[in-house]
């Protein structure tokens, strides 16, 4: 099952993956970038999500996160998770990306997120994603093959991660049970979220930092931010005040929440250009149901995939 949507020059193209590694990952998507004369570049804010790994035409494009500097980002680029906005540029060409649920993560990467949130490195160079480094260098190949397809490439990804699928580890229940806690709009505190998955704050911190990438109290903020940002990229004509989730108690604080996400007031976000992140929200809602990464709920994703499974 997979959907397209173009905005301009750029499209990006998502697919779920199999019903086995649905506890794991978000979305597969390839984006293809056409160039043209009068902007041989395009640049765009991304805001933040769980881990994501990238594989890219060498040169394709350039990131940071928050006030870092832009650099070329790497050909196999892993962004952890994230809590502020990743600016980007990228040229004509194509991408894989491959998003991870914080289970993902635990359960396929031997590093804590925490080690790596708010950090974009090179998978090539670091011994915690040598598994991907075979599926790196087939990516690779099939991206330089003017004659591959999506169908073709996207055999090779699901063929490399149903082999690195593992058993579930002992924490998965509760990993997940955080997941699905963090995505309900009626968990607005750390000792609410502490009581739902049955767990003692200090011991739900240590396993947030260690699969979600941050303390729980700051991923409860994120996840409020997220909720209002989504609507507002589906439908950027609405007015912020309409867009606010119902843990908001004024538009004062939604902006400083803005702020502390994505480096800048909403208005400013509202001026800007957004040639990917207005296709890929769309896209990504009707293949997931979820306009954005961070907002997929791990029961949802269970449920689509039995419904999808022809068994």
């Amino acid at each position: 099952m997979m959907q397209a949507e173009t905005g301009g020059a750029i499209t990006v193209r998502f697919a779920l993956p199999s019903a086995a590694l649905r506890p794991y990952v978000t979305t597969y998507y390839r984006t293809t970038v056409t160039g043209h004369p009068s902007k041989p570049a395009l640049e765009d804010y991304l805001h933040p999500e769980w881990a994501n790994l990238r594989f890219m035409q060498a040169g394709w494009a350039q990131s940071a996160i928050g006030a870092d500097p832009v650099q070329p980002a790497p050909a196999f680029c892993i962004t952890g998770p994230t809590s502020k906005a990743a600016r980007f540029r990228i040229g004509p060409g194509r991408s894989w990306g491959i998003g991870l649920l914080p289970l993902g993560w635990s359960a396929l990467i031997d590093a804590p997120a925490g080690d790596y949130a708010d950090r974009i490195v090179d998978g090539a160079q670091d011994r915690a994603f040598a598994a991907f480094h075979p599926l790196a260098a087939a990516l690779g190949a099939a991206l330089e093959n003017a004659n591959s397809d999506f169908a073709a490439e996207l055999a090779i990804i699901e063929k490399h991660m149903e082999k690195m699928a593992a058993n579930p580890s002992p924490l998965a229940l509760r990993i997940t049970a955080i997941n699905a806690a963090l995505v309900d709009p009626e968990i607005a505190t750390v000792t609410a979220l502490a009581e739902r998955v049955g767990m003692n704050v200090r011991s739900l911190e240590r396993l947030s930092q260690r699969a979600f990438g941050f303390t729980p109290k700051l991923l409860l903020r994120r996840q409020r931010f997220l909720r209002s940002l989504s609507q507002f990229m589906l439908d950027p004509s609405l007015k912020w005040l309409r867009t606010l989730d119902c843990q908001y108690h004024d538009q004062a604080h939604f902006v400083r929440d803005f702020k502390r996400f994505m480096g800048m007031s909403p208005s400013a976000y509202a001026k800007l250009d957004k040639p990917f992140l207005i296709a890929a929200a769309r896209a990504r809602m009707a293949i997931a149901g979820e306009a954005v990464q961070g907002l997929h709920d791990p029961g949802s994703i269970r449920a689509r995939a039995k419904s999808d499974d022809p068994r």
